[in-house]
């Protein structure tokens, strides 16, 4: 079966770890071929009653490539930024940074490229974000394209 895009396409776009609103060059573009040769992860969650192996990168992995700062530089400014990471069919879902760094959590946001050892089928993939744990899952996406790097608004007054 066919895939979405050719593996040397650009599967995955991070922006605006700069740090400056409105940028819309990206800090960070990935390849499948790029994801493969980052540190891998593994997690097991059930779905609808069975369970399944996702393998990938942890979103902290791919953020702190693009630049993203985490540990003891994830304070005061940096905590009120978040990401809010998009699919290809317009889905949506948002976590504030401490989400993903494991000096805040031992949560373990996956980006995966394959589910019980086999590449995502094409009409959940080429990536998937997995977050074990969560008891809904509605904040797991299919066919993730998209993680941007935005300053929480300012509180109305």
């Amino acid at each position: 079966m066919a895939s979405l895009m050719p593996a040397a396409d650009i599967a995955l776009t991070i922006y605006g770890v700069s740090g400056r609103d409105g940028v819309t060059e990206p800090a960070l573009e990935l390849r499948l071929a790029d994801l493969a040769a980052m540190p891998r992860t593994t997690v097991r969650i059930t779905l609808d009653g069975k369970s399944h192996t996702f393998e990938g990168v942890l979103v902290y992995e791919a953020l702190k490539r693009a630049g993203q700062p985490f540990g003891d530089q994830l304070r005061k400014a940096q905590l009120v930024k978040y990401a809010l990471l998009s699919a290809h069919d317009g889905y949506r879902t948002l976590f504030a940074l401490p989400e993903f760094d494991p000096a805040f959590t031992a949560a373990a946001a996956l980006i995966a490229d394959r589910m019980d050892g086999q590449p995502l089928p094409v009409n959940k993939g080429p990536l998937r974000l997995v977050v074990p744990g969560e008891k809904v899952g509605a904040r797991s996406i299919f066919m993730l394209e998209r993680i941007d790097i935005q300053n929480a608004p300012e509180p109305m007054r």
